[in-house]
C-alpha cells in the first residue's frame, strides 16, 4: 500500500520509533483511563478535521486583538517578588498578544514607594493592561470627592482602564477589613458617572449570584469578571492567615457560585432581559486548564474569554521560559480542542 507523501511521520526514517515503541510497551498498564474519569462535557469527532496548523484563536476583546482568549488575571504588588513577577507576566502578555489585569493599586493611591512594581506597559505594548482597586477604596474616593486620584493612577501605569474587585466577603473575614457603607452597585454607578476610563467589576473568589450578576450586567461596564468559587479564595485564605485570632469566620469561605452556574444565569439574561448594557465577559475561579477555559467560552452566549491567576504565576515564579512553555501548551491545547471537540 502506497504512503501518503504527505505524512511527516515515516517509520523508515523515525529515529524514535524504537524507544518510543518501548515506552509505549512500559507505560501501557500505567495509561489506563477509568470510564468514570472521562471528560463528559465534550463530544470527541475524530473524523471531522485535521491536526490544527497555525490556527487563528484571535478574538476582538476590550477593544483590542487578543491573539488568544486568554487574561492573565490580578496578581500581586509591594512585595519583595512583585516587580520581576508582574514584569514576566506583562511580557507574556506582549508576546503572545495577551490581556493583563494588575494587582491591587491601593497603596500607589497614597505615595509612588511601589510605583515600580506596576509599570509594566512597555512589556505589555498595545494590549489592554488595567489597575485594580477594591470597592471599599473606591467607595471612599466618591464620599471624599477624591476620584481624580484614580485618573491620576491611570496615567501613571498607562492603563486602559480600572478593574474594580468586590470582594465583601474578604473584607468581612480579614480582622483589619474595611467595612462597606454602601451597596457595591451604588458606588459602581456613581463611578460610571464621574469616571471617563472604561471600567471592569470582578470578585475575587465566590463569584456573582443571579441578582448581583444581572445588576452588573445592565450597565455600561466594559467587562464582568466572574472570579467565581475554583479559583484562590480570598476569604479562605484570609480565614486561614489569622486562625485563632477571632471568632471564627470561615465557613463563609464555602460560599459562592461556580463558573459554570453563572453561565448558565448569564445567558438566561440575555434571553429574558431587554436591559444588558455589559456584552464581555472574563471566565475566571476554577478555570484550571484549556479544556476548562474551551468548555467556559464556547457555552456562553457572549464574547468571552477566560482568566487564571494561579495558573499563570505558578511558572512565572520558575522562569520566564517555564510561562513561555505553559501559555504555548494553553494555546496548542486550545487548538486541538477548537478542531476536534464540541460542547455537548
Amino acid at each position: 500500500m502506497k504512503k501518503n507523501p504527505d505524512t511527516k511521520s515515516q517509520n523508515s526514517g523515525d529515529t524514535m520509533a524504537s524507544s518510543r515503541k518501548k515506552d509505549h510497551l512500559t507505560l501501557a498498564f500505567d495509561s489506563k483511563v477509568e470510564s468514570y474519569a472521562v471528560d463528559k462535557r465534550f463530544y470527541y469527532e475524530p473524523m471531522l478535521a485535521a491536526h490544527p496548523e497555525n490556527e487563528d484563536l484571535s478574538i476582538q476583546f476590550l477593544e483590542r486583538t487578543f491573539k488568544a482568549p486568554m487574561w492573565i488575571s490580578s496578581m500581586t504588588g509591594g512585595t519583595e517578588k512583585a516587580k520581576w513577577i508582574n514584569q514576566r507576566l506583562a511580557q507574556a502578555c506582549g508576546e503572545f498578544g495577551l490581556g493583563m489585569g494588575l494587582g491591587s493599586c491601593r497603596q500607589l493611591l497614597h505615595d509612588d514607594t511601589y510605583l515600580d512594581d506596576f509599570l509594566v506597559r512597555k512589556w505589555v505594548g498595545e494590549q489592554p493592561l488595567y489597575a485594580n482597586l477594591g470597592i471599599a477604596q473606591i467607595e471612599q474616593l466618591v464620599h471624599d470627592h477624591q476620584m481624580h486620584k484614580v485618573n491620576d493612577l491611570l496615567q501613571k501605569l498607562e492603563a486602559n482602564g480600572l478593574i474594580i474587585h468586590v470582594n465583601p466577603t474578604q473584607e468581612w473575614v480579614q480582622p483589619e477589613g474595611d467595612r462597606l457603607v454602601h451597596k457595591p452597585i451604588e458606588t459602581i454607578k456613581r463611578v460610571l458617572d464621574h469616571l471617563p476610563h472604561k471600567i471592569i467589576v470582578k470578585e475575587v473568589g465566590q463569584g456573582f449570584g443571579p441578582q448581583s450578576l444581572q445588576a452588573l450586567m445592565e450597565l455600561p461596564l466594559a467587562a464582568i469578571d466572574f472570579g467565581a468559587v475554583g479559583g484562590t479564595n480570598f476569604a479562605l485564605l484570609e480565614s486561614l492567615r489569622h486562625s485563632g485570632t477571632e471568632i471564627n469566620q470561615g465557613a463563609l469561605s464555602f460560599i459562592g457560585h461556580t463558573y459554570s452556574e453563572m453561565i448558565q444565569w448569564a445567558n438566561t439574561i440575555k434571553e429574558n432581559s431587554e436591559k444588558v448594557a455589559c456584552k464581555e465577559f472574563i471566565i475566571s475561579g476554577g478555570i484550571s486548564s484549556f479544556l476548562d477555559g474551551y468548555y467556559a467560552i464556547e457555552t456562553m452566549h457572549f464574547k468571552a474569554i477566560y482568566g487564571q491567576g494561579a495558573g499563570f504565576l505558578k511558572p512565572a515564579l520558575e522562569s520566564y521560559e517555564t510561562l513561555q512553555l505553559y501559555i504555548e501548551s494553553q494555546i496548542k491545547g486550545l487548538s486541538f480542542a477548537k478542531q476536534f471537540l464540541k460542547v455537548r
